[in-house]
């Protein structure tokens, strides 16, 4: 069985909104504000703008936070798996990376978030 042109066209078609429609739903934009939190409290919310760092403790211990302009991440953290800190820099406006046994987060907030299950 061949492909005809007319079929060619309708796969690239739907191809390309497929594409689309996945980089405008789950694409947040860039975030520019940090949300850090411990025990479900938010204990610190500062901008993205310039290079600091913050501990937080939980109850394992001490977890480092990190931010840089543009972007924050967990650095340090107690917790055995390291989940947290294996997730790297966050960017996006939506993403967070959550300490769950030090019960420690870090939530990246800007003027639009990326789509969120949760939220619907």
């Amino acid at each position: 069985m061949m492909l005809r042109a007319g079929d060619v066209g309708v796969l690239l078609a739907g191809t390309g909104l497929v594409a689309a429609l996945t980089v405008f739903a789950w694409g947040g934009g860039r975030g520019d504000t940090a949300v850090i939190r411990a025990a479900g409290q938010i204990v610190q919310t500062t901008a993205l703008t310039h290079a600091q760092s913050f501990t937080v403790d939980g109850p394992l211990g001490t977890t480092r936070i990190e931010i840089e302009s543009g972007r924050a991440r967990i650095a340090r953290d107690p917790s055995p798996r390291q989940l947290c800190v294996k997730q790297g820099w966050l960017t996006q406006s939506g993403q967070a990376a959550l300490c769950l046994p030090n019960q420690v987060s870090l939530e990246i907030r800007g003027r639009t978030s990326a789509y969120d299950t949760l939220g619907y």
